[in-house]
């Protein structure tokens, strides 16, 4: 194949209008191309409103072999035409190593989802464990809980088929670095399952919850038909180990919903990272963990046309779709802010999972057709910041000892009972300008709020150590640089986002095995992972280290590359 770099095209263009481009570019007849498969496409707004795409694209040539690809790119002297070796990525051969029973996966986010499939697709018949419910069955709790209120601990927002990026955006972008090629079957598998093409080249892929929520349905029947099984409303609440501390320990078995006890001696943690009972359980049965550093803050809600016009230089992009942003800013204190999760034409969503706590997150569906944008403003914290740190409703109770796992999730938690009084239950939001005053806002302004849950105003400076509203309060003004009316005193506010990522790590070795033997942490959860996309890396990640070492339980099914 012959890749083309930078080659760039108008709004409105065709595919084969690209085609011909593409031709001129290689200097042959357009009917010589046999294929054209685009690798990427990004928008090119640098001087708006002159807008273009620009694509990265591999050509087949009519019956050329790698010597004439490689003379044609010799004559062009081109430095945007090069020969490419495509390697598709392919699972490593199983090993000789006898598996004791089935594989079990604790979680079925993407992480646990993308280590099943993987696993089944070879032969190993998984048994993935979900407390929450299938997504159907879910969709429906969580649609109740956002018109009344009523919370399922085990059912919600962060738990349940899919996990919580199934009440997203569905972003599938990731800074993660890929030599593997990971990344890009993460998305082809995506589309196997009912994804737009588009996701495997466009800049930023989304999918949208409402997509997104069919596509685990499916991966969870394909699992299922290579003889795995997934067991809804299943929490693991114990982990038997054999073994004294210090020496060589290994896990025996899971205890299931209090009483069912389920041998099990390789388990997948793609637990997600808001299962904070299993992070107690797990460091109470001695399995190593350590504090993490994360970033907590408010979403921010402004008109998706502020958004638009700002990034590029209209208010109605027709065929670019709604725009999207990424900020970051250094406050005087030298605390990261930053944009995260950013919704185009999105919903800010009540993404609670204990009661008398509340948290948020944003959600877009596919089309992105709402009329704001939200993303989350968030500040970095770290131990050193969370151990001793007042929160709105006084002093943290701090770390315990030197390395305490746990300091983190209490500081979530003390934020997050701190907004659920706030807002009487209910989401807290205040407009930005009365947040700089320290006052509850008595009306919205020109941006109409756009919710999932109710919500109430209240004096979101209550919620936040006072070095955070600072840090915040900088990073919006800076962000007013940037995107001009970022900082309008309209703009709405919503707390808590306290679950941009997880605020522990369990170690592992580069096998992906915890020093408790037959334990893999995987995921968000784990502190591997941040996102859809990574999530999901890791999971195959972990499950190739498996295959490595075991054989398989049954023959493997041979999936066709599309």
């Amino acid at each position: 194949m012959i890749r083309i770099n930078q080659l760039k095209m108008p709004l409105g263009h065709d595919r084969a209008g690209l085609l011909e481009k593409a031709a001129r570019v290689l200097r042959v007849p357009s009917g010589e191309i046999e294929k054209l498969t685009i690798v990427k496409q990004s928008v090119d707004a640098r001087k708006k409103p002159d807008i273009w795409y620009s694509y990265v694209v591999d050509i087949g040539i009519r019956q050329a072999g790698l010597q004439k690809e490689e003379k044609l790119v010799r004559r062009l002297k081109d430095r945007n035409v090069a020969v490419h070796k495509e390697a598709p990525y392919r699972l490593p051969e199983p090993g000789t190593e006898c598996m004791a029973g089935r594989p079990v996966i604790i979680g079925t986010g993407p992480a646990g989802l993308f280590c099943g499939l993987m696993l089944a697709r070879k032969g190993y018949m998984p048994i993935l464990l979900e407390r929450g419910e299938d997504v159907d069955a879910r969709t429906d709790r969580v649609a109740r809980f956002w018109e009344t209120g009523q919370l399922d601990p085990s059912s919600n927002v962060q738990f349940g088929e899919g996990g919580a990026g199934t009440f997203s955006d569905g972003k599938l972008n990731t800074l993660v670095k890929d030599t593997f090629g990971r990344n890009r079957e993460v998305l082809r598998i995506l589309t196997e399952f009912g994804g737009d093409p588009s996701i495997l080249y466009v800049n930023k892929p989304h999918i949208g919850t409402d997509v997104l929520s069919r596509i685990v349905k499916s991966i969870r029947t394909e699992i299922e038909k290579l003889g795995g099984q997934v067991l809804f409303q299943s929490q693991v609440t114990d982990f038997v180990t054999e073994g004294e501390p210090g020496e060589s320990r290994r896990i025996k078995a899971l205890v299931v919903n209090g009483s069912q006890v389920l041998e099990a001696e390789t388990v997948v943690l793609a637990i997600g990272h808001s299962a904070r009972d299993t992070f107690e359980t797990l460091l109470a049965r001695g399995i190593p963990m350590e504090p993490k550093a994360f970033a907590v803050g408010l979403r921010v809600q402004h008109p998706q046309t502020l958004i638009n016009e700002s990034q590029y230089g209209m208010k109605e992009c027709g065929e670019l779709g709604p725009a999207s942003y990424k900020l970051t800013w250094k406050a005087s204190d030298e605390r990261g802010v930053y944009s995260f999760c950013m919704c185009p034409g999105g919903y800010v969503v009540n993404a609670s999972s204990e009661p008398g706590r509340l948290a948020v997150n944003g959600m877009s569906y596919h089309d992105r057709a709402g009329e704001n944008a939200n993303s989350a403003i968030i500040v970095t914290v770290t131990p050193e910041d969370f151990c001793g740190m007042e929160t709105g409703a006084g002093t943290d109770q701090g770390c315990e000892a030197p390395g305490d796992a746990m300091a983190g999730i209490r500081f979530q938690r003390r934020l997050e009972e701190t907004a659920f009084c706030l807002g009487k239950g209910n989401i807290p939001v205040q407009l930005y300008g009365d947040f700089k005053e320290g006052r509850v806002s008595e009306g919205f302004g020109g941006v109409n709020p756009a919710f999932r849950g109710g919500y109430a105003f209240a004096n979101l400076r209550e919620l936040f150590p006072e070095s955070l509203s600072r840090a915040f309060m900088e990073g919006m003004e800076g962000f007013g640089t940037m995107i001009r009316g970022f900082d309008r005193p309209d703009a709405i506010l919503a707390g808590i986002e306290s679950r941009t990522s997880s605020p522990v790590r369990i170690p592992r070795d580069q096998g992906m095995e915890s020093p408790v033997k037959g334990i893999f942490p995987c995921g968000e959860g784990a502190g591997y992972a941040g996102g859809i996309t990574s999530a999901a890396m890791d999971g195959i990640k972990t499950a190739e280290e498996i295959i490595r070492r075991y054989r398989p339980l049954r023959p493997s099914r041979t999936v066709a590359k599309t």
